[in-house]
Parts: structure tokens; C-alpha cells; sequence
């Protein structure tokens, strides 16, 4: 591109394009949004990362919304720009993740070119099926780069405003504050790094735990996030509680990313509540957890106690389940079964034998088999729990890997 317009040029000056080639072009937006990020992907090194990391969502959100606008231009839908808002938007973040990475406007440049030739290829591809004049294919190419440079455009805003004014998150005055609240200091200590950084320390806060490796869309992030992703065991702090708001941003800021919240406390408390999303991640991540992409420790807590000292639960699972072990594993795994579900229900045997789809008799014989083997622990109310608490950890351990979403 060798020339910049003002947005909203095109609006005003263009001839109206006919508006049977929006019909014509909507059908070739999907497979078009993936050969255009497929080409920008192969053409410059820097874009060629993983598709479900942050950058490359947003790329490819970006081809798509940048498509659909401009046919809803050529379209002349009523009250449409040549660039959306949205599109708008995404071009300057673009252009504003350029200069968090430290480089220069080029590569956005040649990826816009990229996408424009494209396109082009592909209108040329189809128009000769329809009969379109050449006047007609004029204007629209002039249309459709005109587009491209508002992007560009759009970028180049982005890129100026993130180069005047750096992000918060990345302040390193801020990651030093974000480690002393992680390791416990106290309140006393935090006043004065607070203070030099412009963050109020807050009443309660709610640590995140992300998972290594995660890129971040800095611009994303509230203002108030203090973010640390660089380490060994990337975490963010949200003040206050993890609200749906809260939420959307996490989403928009880590897209594709798995992460763990932790439990809202008081700040002072931050760092265990840290610990325990850094657990949950963790188990999410080994498939014991359930395959939510953002996991939060308010539902998994049970599971988090029963497995946070797996030595523990083993010395545990050996006291009271070892009665087990001359049996066969079918043997074991029928009898603990019965017994686990007993446990939970305390049923009737026609009540555990429907749950478990078996015969009442089945059940009858299998409970005398276990009230023979575990004896007086059945009505000893600590050994019955320290069984439960077994069975259940045990449970949680052999859930099969699930897939992630």
C-alpha cells in the first residue's frame, strides 16, 4: 500500500457498485478467510504461530470481520461504513500488539497487501462465471483497496497510541508489586509500591493462574489487572471479585488459553488462594477437572482438598482400602463400586441395584462380601469417612483424560 486515506473516504466519493455482487461474493467468504490467513501465515515468519494462540485468533477473526464488512459495503446495507467499528477496532489493536512485540509497522503492512491480492485473485477467479463488466470490476478493485488502506490506517492509530502510552500490565514496578502480594507481604509493605505504581490495594482480590506459555492481547486486559506472564507459573490479580465482565476480558485478553481462577479473598490472602488455582490448572490439565477452558475453584473445592497432598491420600488409601488387595482386581473394582455407592445413597439394596443396574440379589451378596472384609470399620463413624475420602480420591485419580474445548 502506498497511500493513506482518510477513514470514511470511500463513503462519501464512490459510484454505487451493483448489488448482486455482495449475492455473488458472501458464499466465498469462509474458504476466502482461510486462504488469506493461510498465505499471510506462509508469507511472514512472524505471523506463522500457532492458530489457536491469541495472535492467531485475532488474525483470523480480523480476515473474517474485515470480509464481511466489505461486502456489507458493497452491499450498500443500510448505515454500513467501508470500515465497521468493529473492524475498525481489531485493525487498531492489530496495529497496537505491533508495538508491544517490539517491531515495526511492515509486517501488519504486508499482511494487509497479502489479504487485498488475495481477494483480488479470487474476484478475478469468479467474476468471468457472471458476466461482469469491466467498469464494474474497476471500481471494485478501486473499492477494495481504498478498504485496505483504512485499515491500514486504523492500525497505524493503534500502533502510534500504544507506542505514547505503555500498558500498565507491563510495568515492571507492578509485577514486583504483583510478587509481593503473591508471596504474603504484609499490608504494610504494599502501601508504598501501590502508591509509585497509581494501583489501590484492594479489599478482596481474585489471583488467576495461566497456563505456561500463554500469549497475552496486553491491550486487553483491564486497567487495574496486575499481570505477571513471563515467569515459570504465569498469574494475573484481578481486584475483586471474577465477575461475568471480568470474564469477557480473560477471554478477549488470553483467548484459547487454559486458566484457573481462585477463590475472591481478602487480598492478604492472595497467595493461597493462588496456590490453589495453580492446583486446579494443574489438574485440569491432566484431565480431572472437567475440559472447561477457564476452570474456577469455587466448584472444584472438595477435589481440591481430597488431592492436595497425594502422599497423604495414599497413606489413607492404604489403611483403609488395603483389606482389598488379595482380591482380584474384577473383585475390587465390583465390591468398591457397591460399597461407594452405599456410602454416598445409604439406599436399600433395590435402591443401589438400580443405580448400579444390577440385581437386588447381586447387591445382597456383594454387601455381605464387604460388611465380611471391612468388619467394625463400616460402624466406626472416622474409619467409614477415612473410606469415603479413599474411595473418593481414588475416583477423581482414575477419571479419564477429557478432551480440551
Amino acid at each position: 500500500m502506498t497511500r493513506t486515506l482518510e477513514p470514511g473516504g470511500l463513503a462519501e466519493r464512490a459510484v454505487p457498485l451493483p448489488p448482486r455482487l455482495a449475492r455473488l461474493m458472501r458464499p466465498e467468504l469462509p474458504s476466502l478467510a482461510g486462504e488469506i490467513v493461510t498465505e499471510i501465515r506462509r508469507a511472514i515468519p512472524e505471523y506463522a504461530r500457532p492458530l489457536d494462540g491469541p495472535y492467531g485468533q485475532v488474525l483470523r477473526l480480523s480476515v473474517e470481520h474485515n470480509l464481511a464488512a466489505f461486502v456489507d459495503r458493497v452491499a450498500a446495507v443500510p448505515g454500513a461504513r467501508a470500515v465497521t467499528d468493529e473492524s475498525a477496532g481489531t485493525a487498531r489493536m492489530l496495529g497496537q500488539y505491533e508495538a508491544h512485540e517490539g517491531r515495526s509497522m511492515d509486517s501488519l503492512q504486508a499482511a494487509y497487501r497479502i489479504g487485498g491480492q488475495v481477494a483480488w485473485r479470487r474476484v478475478m477467479k469468479v467474476a468471468p462465471r457472471h458476466d461482469i463488466s469491466s467498469a464494474v470490476m474497476s471500481r471494485l478493485a478501486d473499492a477494495l483497496f481504498v478498504f485496505m488502506d483504512e485499515l491500514a490506517a486504523h492500525s497505524l492509530e493503534g500502533y502510534q497510541e500504544a507506542k505514547a502510552r505503555p500498558i500498565p500490565a507491563l510495568d515492571e514496578r507492578r509485577r514486583r508489586l504483583l510478587r509481593l502480594i503473591v508471596q504474603g507481604a504484609p499490608e504494610a509493605e504494599l502501601t508504598e509500591p501501590a502508591e509509585a505504581t497509581g494501583w489501590t490495594v484492594p479489599d478482596t482480590a481474585t489471583p488467576i493462574a495461566v497456563e505456561p506459555g500463554a500469549r497475552c492481547v496486553w491491550t486487553a486486559l483491564d486497567g487495574d489487572v496486575l499481570a505477571d506472564l513471563e515467569s515459570a507459573a504465569p498469574h494475573l490479580l484481578v481486584p475483586g471479585p471474577f465477575t461475568a465482565e471480568r470474564r469477557a476480558m480473560l477471554d478477549a485478553a488470553l483467548p484459547g488459553r487454559r486458566a484457573a481462577v481462585g477463590v475472591t479473598l481478602p487480598t492478604a490472602q492472595a497467595a493461597d488462594s493462588l496456590r490453589w488455582a495453580r492446583q486446579a490448572l494443574g489438574l485440569a490439565r491432566e484431565g480431572v477437572l472437567d475440559g472447561a477452558r477457564v476452570v474456577l475453584c469455587e466448584e472444584h473445592l472438595v477435589t481440591l482438598w481430597l488431592l492436595s497432598d497425594p502422599a497423604l491420600v495414599e497413606q489413607i488409601t492404604r489403611r483403609r482400602l488395603g483389606v482389598l488387595d488379595g482380591m482380584t482386581p474384577g473383585q475390587q473394582d465390583r465390591l468398591v463400586e457397591t460399597l461407594r455407592t452405599w456410602l454416598v445413597t445409604r439406599g436399600t439394596a433395590a435402591e443401589i441395584a438400580e443405580r448400579l443396574h444390577i440385581h437386588p440379589q447381586t447387591v445382597r451378596y456383594r454387601m455381605r462380601k464387604i460388611e465380611q472384609t471391612f468388619g467394625d470399620d463400616l460402624d466406626d463413624p472416622d474409619a467409614r469417612f477415612g473410606i469415603e475420602v479413599a474411595l473418593r480420591a481414588a475416583s477423581l485419580r482414575s477419571r479419564p483424560p477429557i478432551a480440551r474445548r
